[in-house]
């Protein structure tokens, strides 16, 4: 059967609605007005997100220069230089007609930024401006309005600074001279009225860089500082040994202790003896002569004393008197002495002389116990001298005073017995040298050449006025002496700042306020420099053998640097922030690990120092956006 086929007829419309070439440039045409409104919206978007950072960048600029500028005052509103100073950054941050938004000028009424004043004393800000869209603009869209905030404030929270400084006999020189510059020893006069010995300082010394950067760090912080802030200073001075007795609460030293002393153990005989016969006389009368006397007792202040013995012959009633010289036979040994009244400050008799001395403490001591050989140490089970939060609650966590008026060098680690070789007393050594055998620490020259030093006393963490600081840094006592053992500095510092242990109360947070921030500022100009020979925190080490345990010198030196390193990182789980600087001297990697990460610093000459100290003030000091 054949199809039928229907024809209809062809019209125009009919055949472009069949006619399908072409389509693809009407589509086009046909998109193309949403895909313009696309990415107009796309490039206008970037347009206000960058103009908004820009905007707010320049608010934070804004108010961190209005908080730096702004003036102490009870006024309620910012004063007219803040304002400027603020308006100024925010100027230069955002740029009058920066992205097509309006321009401006420091007349332009109203500004785009206001600072205000906060009722906490901060610097808030706002600041506004309009956006005129671009390709938006064909489409309708209206110019749009920009508007952030801004609060600056400064991050100085109630504060604890505890400055630790080397001031050994090196600091009496300049910074350049790096070989020693022969500084004379001079003598002053201590608070107390005793007599002490120092490196006189040559002029520019490193201790007088010291004292002008100390004052530099203490302006900085006071300049940047909001009324309702607490910030506190303590001092740490330190050498061989640290002068911290006297800041201890009662009941923190020992009421005995053992030093590398001498006593006497019988007489000894000081030249010939001599005899009279007296006869007649009777038996009672021969037997009266005598002077019979225990050994070691009856001496003169000089150190004299006599023997006399009868012997008596029936035969002719005859009496032979013989007299004796003598002179105390010394043994040079440990010896334990009575404390209690020595470290009260009073006026006590020397026990290892006849001369009738007297001593009084200065306030150095003796380091409580620890374990000696040991380079590595673990933080949580530190030995006390090394644990800042260790009570004394027993005389191995004492502290005990430094004796060099009973402290004598015995020339090895064993009893010697010497009757000595003067005339005035009989019986000491004639020997003036530094560490001569059977001298006394007293001794002037151990004491001027830094065999024993006791430095200025430190100054525990309190509120201090600029006169405050600058009287304790230009003390009469504030003398370059002693050598240098960066560990005693650091044991003490770390244990006046920390936040728990015997000087807890110093560091304890302001009532109603958060816990301080704490910082050590740690300066030294010298390598750590350890001798067997140095009566220090640690007594003689050639006969105590408290840190080495009967190793040489090279590894002395190894094993005080283990426990400053140790002392440093018990300070930085603490919280604390650690600062150090090398004065003159370079970062040593015991240096530098003992400064939290970023904080060790390098100063050449006085001027850097004073840099170095400004900076970390600024540290301490920062001025930050809070929203």
């Amino acid at each position: 059967m054949q199809r039928q086929t229907s024809h209809q007829p062809r019209t125009v419309f009919g055949r472009l609605r069949r006619d399908v070439r072409g389509n693809t440039l009407a589509m086009m045409a046909a998109f193309l007005i949403p895909l313009c409104g696309l990415a107009g919206s796309a490039v206008d978007m970037g347009r206000l997100y960058v103009t908004k950072v820009r905007l707010q960048q320049a608010c934070d600029a804004g108010a961190l220069a209005g908080r730096k500028f702004m003036a102490d005052s009870d006024d309620t509103a910012l004063d007219t230089n803040a304002i400027t100073q603020a308006r100024t950054f925010f100027a230069n941050n955002f740029t009058s007609g920066f992205m097509g938004t309006p321009t401006f000028t420091a007349t332009t009424n109203p500004y785009p930024f206001v600072p205000t004043k906060t009722s906490d004393n901060q610097v808030a800000g706002t600041a506004s401006t309009a956006v005129p869209m671009t390709i938006m603009k064909m489409f309708g869209s209206p110019t749009i309005m920009l508007k952030v905030t801004c609060e600056a404030r400064y991050d100085i929270a109630d504060t604890d600074v505890m400055f630790v400084l080397d001031t050994t006999g090196s600091m009496a020189c300049q910074p350049s001279q790096t070989s020693g510059c022969s500084a004379t020893i001079g003598s002053y006069t201590r608070p107390d009225g005793t007599t002490g010995y120092y490196n006189q300082e040559v002029s520019g010394s490193k201790l007088s860089g010291l004292r002008s950067a100390v004052m530099n760090f203490y302006d900085t912080i006071a300049a940047n500082v909001d009324p309702s802030t607490h910030v506190r200073y303590g001092f740490v001075t330190y050498t061989s040994t640290v002068n911290a007795g006297y800041a201890l609460p009662a009941g923190s030293m020992v009421n005995d202790w053992t030093y590398n002393s001498r006593r006497i153990i019988g007489d000894a005989n000081n030249g010939g003896a001599t005899a009279q016969t007296k006869k007649p006389v009777t038996k009672a009368a021969c037997d009266a002569a005598a002077t019979g006397r225990s050994p070691a007792t009856g001496y003169t202040t000089n150190g004299q004393a006599t023997l006399v013995t009868t012997a008596y012959a029936t035969s002719d009633s005859s009496c032979v008197i013989t007299t004796q010289p003598l002179k105390p036979n010394w043994r040079y040994t440990k010896v334990s002495y009575d404390v209690s009244q020595y470290v009260t400050g009073a006026t006590v008799t020397d026990p290892s002389k006849i001369t009738g001395a007297t001593s009084k403490w200065q306030g150095c001591i003796e380091e409580r116990d620890t374990t000696p050989g040991v380079s590595t140490f673990d933080q949580d089970n530190l030995p006390a001298d090394l644990d800042p939060d260790r009570l004394p609650t027993t005389n191995a966590t004492r502290w005990r005073p430094m004796w060099p008026d009973v402290v004598y060098y015995r020339g090895n680690t064993t009893s010697v017995d010497y009757a000595g070789n003067s005339a005035n007393p009989y019986g000491d050594s004639t020997s003036t040298s530094q560490f001569g055998q059977y001298t006394a620490l007293g001794n002037y020259n151990n004491i001027a050449y830094g065999y024993v030093s006791c430095g200025k006393p430190v100054s525990r963490l309190t509120t201090m006025s600029r006169s405050e600081v600058s009287n304790y840094v230009n003390a009469t006592d504030f003398k370059p002496q002693g050598g240098t053992y960066h560990d005693t500095g650091m044991i003490w510092g770390t244990r006046m700042i920390a936040p728990k242990g015997v000087f807890a109360d110093d560091t304890a947070e302001w009532p109603g306020r958060n816990a301080p921030n704490r910082y050590i500022v740690f300066m030294t100009d010298g390598d750590m420099s350890p001798n067997e020979q140095i009566y220090g925190m640690y007594g003689i080490e050639y006969y105590d053998d408290r840190i080495a345990n009967n190793t040489t010198n090279p590894s002395l030196t190894a094993y005080h640097n283990a426990r400053f390193v140790a002392e440093c990182q018990a300070a930085k789980s603490r919280n604390i922030t650690v600062f150090v600087v090398g004065f003159g001297q370079t970062l040593t990697s015991q240096l530098t690990a003992c400064a939290s990460p970023g904080q060790a610093y390098y100063a050449s000459d006085n001027a850097s120092l004073t840099t170095a100290f400004q900076k970390i003030a600024k540290q301490v000091a920062m001025l930050r956006i809070s929203q």
